[in-house]
C-alpha cells in the first residue's frame, strides 16, 4: 500500500486507533525534541492514550516547564533531577570527574602548545640549515654533500666528547688529590 494521505477524522476501530496513536505519539515527541534541540526551547507535552494511559515528554523536564508556565516566571529555571539531589555520592563523583576532565584538558592544551613550539623550532632549524629541503626531495649530489656534512659533524661530536672526558678526568684527579692532601 505504501504511504498515502490520511483524512483527518477520528479512527473508528479501537485497535487501529491505538496503533495510530502509538505511531503519531513517537513522531510528536521526535518533533518536540528537534524543536528543543534546534531552538534551545523549553518544551513539555502530556498526552493520554485512548486507553487513558499518560505519556509525557519534556526538555529539560516536564516539571520544570510546567512550573515555569504555571508561575509565569520569565526566567528559565534549572531543575536538578531528584536522583542527583538525593545522592551526594553522585555529586562528589561528578565533581571528581569534572576536575579530572579539566586537568586532562589543561594537559592537552599544554601539549598542543608544545607541539606548536616544536613545529616552529623545526622550521627555524630548517631555515638555518644548509639543507632546507625535506629528505625525500633531495637529489644525489645534495645527499652526498649531506653525508659529508654528517661525517664532519660526527667527528666534531667525537672530539667534543673526548675533550669533556679529559676535563672530567682532570677534575676527578684534582678532587682525589685534594682529599689525599687533607688526610
Amino acid at each position: 500500500m505504501g504511504r498515502r494521505k490520511i483524512e483527518m477524522k477520528m479512527v473508528k476501530d479501537s485497535g487501529s486507533r491505538q496503533v495510530t496513536f502509538s505511531k503519531r505519539r513517537s513522531g510528536l515527541f521526535k518533533k518536540a525534541n528537534e524543536l528543543a534541540t534546534l531552538c534551545a526551547a523549553q518544551v513539555a507535552i502530556v498526552v493520554f492514550s485512548p486507553g487513558g494511559k499518560p505519556y509525557s515528554f519534556g526538555h529539560p523536564s516536564v516539571e520544570a516547564v510546567a512550573e515555569r508556565f504555571l508561575t509565569l516566571n520569565l526566567r528559565p529555571r534549572v531543575s536538578i533531577p531528584r536522583q542527583l539531589v538525593a545522592q551526594p555520592q553522585r555529586e562528589a563523583k561528578v565533581e571528581r570527574l569534572s576536575r579530572r576532565l579539566n586537568a586532562i584538558l589543561n594537559k592537552l592544551q599544554a601539549e598542543m602548545k608544545r607541539g606548536e613550539m616544536l613545529d616552529e623550532a623545526v622550521k627555524a632549524a630548517r631555515k638555518r640549515s644548509k639543507f632546507r629541503k625535506p629528505i625525500n626531495e633531495i637529489n644525489l649530489y645534495e645527499l652526498i654533500e649531506m653525508r659529508k656534512a654528517m661525517g664532519q659533524l660526527r667527528e666534531r661530536v667525537k672530539q667534543r666528547m673526548s675533550e669533556i672526558e679529559a676535563s672530567s678526568s682532570l677534575l676527578l684527579l684534582s678532587k682525589m688529590a685534594t682529599k689525599q692532601a687533607e688526610s
